[in-house]
């Protein structure tokens, strides 16, 4: 992936990041992702007082770009004040959509620092649909 590619997504999930709600964790996060269409979506963290009704910025900025009809996802930057990695829950979401050689880039609000991963370096062995295909009933 170009560096001005990667710098124009840091960009939109510093921007989305701005809008972050999170008046408990005071931590907010921007996300952005990119989809093999070459369209950009971008989410930041809403939180809730009632805390697992929040959703993080990456399955906003995800599901966002599912709702537009986006099945294929290159890329993932996440911006946070100290490079904070996705959950584990939006690793799993990512991994729906992505391929094992997507780009995860993590930067800092400043963007003064970066950290680059795929996926299969953060979800190594991970678990996805074919695991979920039928077996023959002889070997259930």
């Amino acid at each position: 992936m170009k560096t001005e590619e990667i710098k124009e997504l840091v960009a939109r999930a510093r921007a989305a990041r701005k809008n972050a709600y999170a008046p408990y964790s005071h931590y907010a996060v921007g996300a952005a992702v990119l989809a093999e269409s070459g369209r950009v979506y971008a989410g930041c963290n809403v939180e809730n007082a009632v805390y697992p009704s929040g959703l993080c910025a990456e399955r906003v900025a995800i599901f966002k770009a599912v709702s537009e009809g986006e099945r294929a996802l290159r890329a993932l930057v996440v911006v946070t004040t100290n490079l904070g990695s996705p959950c584990g829950a939006c690793r799993q979401v990512f991994s729906e959509f992505a391929a094992d050689d997507a780009l995860i880039v993590l930067a800092s609000a400043r963007g003064n620092r970066r950290k680059r991963f795929t996926l299969k370096d953060i979800l190594p062995d991970r678990f996805g649909v074919r695991h979920l295909k039928r077996r023959p009933r002889a070997e259930r």
